[in-house]
């Protein structure tokens, strides 16, 4: 590549060895995406895309082309994103790894298929060999289903439930939230939402006595107003314009939440009657989605719902015993579908994802395992020739199952394709062929090439900011740590739970005012504890609104100095802020209407007639016309796909010029959203509360985001320091928070900073609980809660407990062996 330009990549040169493992490390904001995504993959796609015909490419999404000089010799590029793009309602872990496929096969090829009289046949290879053959039993002609038959995205799915597993039904509780109240009160909540005040009268007509609460209704008062008949009754209405004689048709309530339903055309509609509903599992197929022809066919005494509701672990010790329940001339066929499952199930296994069920919804798989999947797809398409960009793979993977990934990342390599890798894990960029680090610094201080060579090579590039952690030169433990006989000197919150999902009854202590990390192979119990148990336990417990205790959690106790009316629980996630690009840092920060005001009591905008709201790049009257705003505009380019570009009227401002006659302590609002947060804080010395705001995020590591950034392409672990900024100066005594896997997307030098964040928590009273895979976030905890052994039914246990060096002593501990290497 030469002259490579996109976002802040410095016009910069750089060579990547085909055919080899790249990775591409740096701080965060560095450049390391632009370089990899907005370089590589995007001419790489590009350029492969625009070989295909225009009636091709018209239906396949594109990425314009890069701001470069040159790239010469890319081959042909797919990417693995770090956020995958969301799953469909109907997709299962089974079907995004296609091992779903393979299951259909074998139970339309190699079960016993059931008559229309309702005999089971023994298996016979007439099926596959599509030779009519009839019941031995009664001698009706027997129809096998085939594959699509069997498939509850298609011709097997459950009547009821299309095939979801769940249906949604009125919640009842919710259509009176406040028995108290009479029908001519507003009792019936969606009545009075959706416009249908006219409802109670219409149900005095049938008898109902709409003047007394409803708790004091009679059964049948109830039933009609919940349940009544759609009939025609003549009512009086009195309206402003006088009395009217009307024929209205009654909607009872439960009514009229569905036809709002069936009207809830847009997300706000839906979200509106979405309240009224309650989802469950769909009572007809029992959550399994398959119609009740498509259970019938069993290989030995199961069906395909069933096998399906086991685990990858469970269903690779279940193929080999097909082939004893088939005849011998079935055998050929049943190997061959039985090696093909176990070898596309091999790479899931290796990369930590055996204790996922196979109808897991694909919406409940956290990033990490989605993207898993995704790369054991690519390994089993056995492409040749291909350049790999894979974007953070280490997401959500313990160091055990590392290992595992740089197979599958070799098994691409010894196919003939190329593997370029943005990532932060020191133990897999320590297996790179070759390495490019992008720095020194975030955002401005970016952009260029630091260091480039093998990982071994870097140790004698002076300007490596990696080096020291790939020889382990550099100190990984930064704070000072509490001795293993002070880790409970202010209590603990001890939780008690019985049994839940693969989970056994455990009993955690969790001290309170110090850094706790918990940690485990993937699915081995981590969420369930935190984020399931003692999350919503201790939000049941400080009496939040709408919280509950969950059934399974059997008690929860407070340290002393902890009392449930000042309990403050903050679950801190790495999901993007914002939705669009009209929500930024300024924005996020609060730092914006404050600039706005400044801006609005200048003596220019005075004179002009400006107030604060003019200063509004959403709906102001200096935000861009063009743009409306969002700083970027959408081209339609006919065949191909719209592209975003940057507003050629304000530059990706968002204001109009006129914005710019307008100056506060000699800079304008759009010039002030363009420059780097620790830049904006010598441009406002006058504005005390917006350098606070600044400062804290500057101190919170995140000094080189522009103001005028969009906050939802923020990294995931730029998202949650972002969010705990207002909160590292305030008392924190009584506070617990707790973050989901706060290093996504952090470099070692930004995991210190992260730690630090985490310590000012610490000090200041709060309690604060990772769930980690990180070692070095581990290896800086006060105490660290050790899941396992192994994921789903071979986990659900506490194996380990203690400080990281007592963790890393105990042999029980998968997490502790990896610990060892840095205490």
């Amino acid at each position: 590549m030469r002259g490579a330009r996109v976002n802040n990549l410095r016009d910069i040169d750089v060579d990547i060895p085909l055919r080899e493992m790249v990775g591409i490390a740096g701080v965060s904001g560095s450049g390391k995406s632009s370089l990899a995504l907005g370089v590589l993959y995007a001419e790489g796609s590009r350029r492969y895309i625009e070989a295909l015909s225009t009636y091709t490419r018209r239906r396949m999404s594109q990425a314009p082309r890069a701001a470069v000089d040159s790239v010469e010799h890319v081959p042909a590029a797919l990417a693995l994103r770090q956020r995958p793009g969301p799953p469909g309602v109907r997709s299962t872990f089974g079907t995004s790894s296609e091992l779903l496929n393979v299951l259909r096969l074998m139970f339309s090829r190699l079960a016993s298929h059931v008559c229309p009289n309702g005999h089971h046949v023994p298996p016979t290879i007439d099926v596959a060999a599509e030779v009519p053959f009839d019941c031995p039993v009664c001698g009706a002609a027997v129809h096998a289903p085939g594959a699509e038959d069997l498939a509850f995205n298609s011709r097997g799915a459950c009547p009821t439930c299309s095939g979801t597993g769940v249906v949604r039904t009125v919640n009842d509780a919710a259509l009176v939230p406040d028995p108290g109240k009479s029908l001519d009160e507003g009792a019936v909540a969606p009545w009075n939402m959706f416009g249908f005040n006219v409802q109670p009268t219409i149900a005095a007509e049938f008898g109902v006595r709409t003047d007394v609460p409803w708790r004091d209704l009679t059964d049948d008062e109830r039933q009609i107003v919940l349940d009544g008949p759609q009939e025609k009754k003549h009512i009086t209405v009195t309206s402003k314009k006088g009395v009217h004689d009307l024929d209205f048709t009654f909607r009872n309530a439960r009514l009229t939440v569905t036809e709002e339903l069936k009207r809830a055309d847009n997300e706000k509609r839906l979200a509106r009657v979405s309240r009224f509903l309650i989802e469950g599992t769909c009572p007809t197929c029992d959550g399994t989605r398959l119609s009740a022809a498509a259970r019938r066919p069993t290989i030995g005494e199961l069906n395909l719902a069933q096998v399906t509701a086991m685990t990858l672990d469970e269903v690779l010790v279940w193929a080999p015993s097909v082939e004893s329940t088939l005849p011998d001339d079935m055998l050929p066929m049943a190997a061959a579908l039985v090696s093909t499952l176990g070898e596309m199930a091999r790479r899931l296994v290796e990369l930590g994802l055996g204790y996922l069920a196979l109808d897991r919804a694909g919406a409940t798989l956290s990033t990490g395992e989605r993207q898993r999947v995704q790369l054991a797809r690519a390994v089993r398409n056995a492409t040749t020739g291909v350049l790999y960009v894979l974007d953070e793979p280490s997401i959500g993977l313990h160091p055990v199952n590392v290992d595992g990934l740089i197979g599958v990342m070799n098994d691409l390599l010894a196919d003939g394709n190329s593997v370029v890798f943005v990532d932060h894990d020191v133990q897999i960029l320590r297996q790179a062929d070759w390495l490019v680090e992008i720095g020194p610094g975030s955002g401005s201080q970016g952009g260029k090439v630091i260091a480039a060579g093998t990982p071994a090579a870097l140790h004698d590039e002076p300007a490596s900011l990696l080096a020291g952690f790939l020889d382990g030169t550099e100190t990984v433990v930064v704070r000072d740590r509490a001795p293993a006989e002070e880790v409970f000197e202010f209590g603990a919150f001890a939780l008690v739970t019985s049994a839940i999902h693969t989970v056994a009854p455990l009993e955690v202590d969790f001290p309170n005012r110090r850094l706790v990390a918990v940690t485990g192979v993937s699915g081995s119990g981590k969420t369930t504890l935190v984020l399931e148990s003692l999350v919503p336990a201790l939000r049941a417990t400080a009496g939040a609104r709408g919280a509950y205790m969950p059934a399974h959690v059997r008690s929860i106790e407070l340290p002393s100095d902890v009392e449930a009316a000042k309990l403050r629980v903050y679950f801190v996630d790495a999901t993007p802020i914002g939705v669009n690009v009209r929500s930024t840092v300024a924005t996020y920060s609060g730092v914006m209407d404050d600039l706005r005001t400044a801006f609005a009591d200048t003596e220019a905008a005075r004179e002009a007639g400006l107030t604060a709201s003019d200063f509004s790049y959403n709906t102001g009257s200096l935000a861009c016309p063009r743009c409306e705003g969002t700083g970027q505009i959408s081209l339609d380019v006919q065949f191909l796909p719209d592209v975003d570009i940057v507003c050629p009227d304000c530059e990706g401002s968002r204001y109009a010029p006129r914005a710019d006659d307008f100056r506060y302590e000699g800079h304008s609002l759009p010039e002030l959203l363009r420059m780097p947060v620790t830049d904006a804080l010598g441009a406002v010395s006058g504005l005390a509360r917006v350098r606070r705001r600044l400062r804290a995020l500057d101190e919170v590591g995140l000094g080189y985001l522009t103001l005028g950034e969009a906050t939802p392409a923020l990294s995931g672990g730029e998202a949650q320091r972002l969010k705990l900024v207002n909160q590292l100066h305030r008392n924190q005594t009584g506070a617990v928070f707790v973050l989901d896997e706060p290093s996504v997307g952090l470099h070692p030098l930004d995991v210190r900073t992260l730690v630090g964040v985490l310590t000012r928590l610490t000090d200041r009273g709060a309690t604060v609980i990772v769930i980690e895979h990180d070692l070095d976030v581990i290896a800086n905890a006060d105490y660290v809660i050790d899941m396992g052994p192994g994921g789903g039914e071979q986990g659900g246990r506490v194996v380990a407990t203690g400080t990281p060096a007592q963790v890393a002593a105990d042999p029980a501990s998968v997490t502790g062996t990896f610990l060892t290497q840095l205490e």
